[in-house]
């Protein structure tokens, strides 16, 4: 069975610091794409960070860029995305996903492989 596993989201302050992570069972994160991905209610799902196969490349939205940093470890079948000076803009449930091929991409449909998500909350 195949299961990707989000933890680490929680309530935290305007301007704070916070690491979630994502977990693979029944499936190899190693040689893929992974990505991150938030959904705010009312909104659309939106990319948020990429990371190819071998970590040579990396990707982000705008609005995240100097803030958040996206890392893998595939001897732990794990992606993680460290989040420092958070805004509320930020609040919104976050998706771990791999990619079907190893380039990183920012469509969604370029994934396969979904988590149920983790809500962080980012509070004024």
């Amino acid at each position: 069975q195949v299961r990707l596993v989000e933890s680490g989201g929680q309530v935290v302050q305007d301007g704070g610091s916070l690491r979630i992570s994502c977990v693979a069972s029944g499936i190899m994160f190693r040689g893929y794409g992974l990505g991150w991905f938030r959904q705010a209610p009312g909104k659309e799902r939106e990319f948020v960070a990429a990371i190819a196969w071998n970590a040579g490349l990396r990707f982000y939205r705008d609005s995240v860029k100097g803030r958040f940093t996206i890392s893998r470890d595939d001897d732990k079948n794990a992606v993680f995305l460290q989040m420092n000076n958070l805004k509320p803009e930020d609040t919104a449930e976050y998706y771990c996903a791999r990619q079907t091929l190893g380039s990183g991409s920012r469509t969604p449909d370029s994934y396969d492989y979904w988590g149920q998500g983790t809500q962080v909350t980012v509070s004024s």
